[in-house]
């Protein structure tokens, strides 16, 4: 047990050790005049070759990353529109069914009413047909008590 524990804290020293030496390198590698001479070139140097390529490409009617990029998002913009668009045909078209489905209702409610018609006048006909029929009085008169 105290074989892993000297073994860790030789680890953590050696990992804390080597960081501190490459972070020095990376100071003193860079207070160097020449090496950040150098850097500030390679990194000009990647600039103009990337604008050399645009251009190059531009030239050449080839589309660049970034106009690659620009596209795919507007191909995203408008492909959340376009599913925007179809959620709301949905719900119209949702509407639309709710709607007919009332006006067909509507319509069998008519013919209900206009077949109730039709039977009522049948049943008055056949009721005056009958012989001996005394006219009955309306049921609102039939209640109605006379005092006198």
């Amino acid at each position: 047990m105290s074989d892993d524990n000297e073994f860790e804290g030789l680890r953590e020293r050696l990992t804390k050790q080597s960081e501190d030496t490459l972070g020095k390198l990376a100071e003193d590698l860079l207070a160097n005049p020449i090496v950040s001479g150098a850097l500030s070139r390679a990194f000009e140097a990647r600039e103009k070759a990337t604008a050399a390529q645009e251009a190059a490409f531009g030239a050449l009617n080839i589309p660049t990353a970034a106009d690659i990029e620009r596209l795919t998002r507007r191909v995203r913009s408008v492909s959340q529109r376009l599913e925007g668009i179809e959620d709301g045909i949905d719900r119209l078209d949702e509407r639309l069914a709710t709607l007919a489905s009332a006006a067909m209702l509507e319509g069998r409610l008519e013919a209900i009413d206009a077949h109730l018609g039709a039977l009522t006048r049948e049943l008055a006909a056949l009721h005056e047909a009958l012989p001996g029929t005394t006219e009955q009085v309306p049921a609102h008169q039939e209640r109605m008590k006379v005092t006198g």
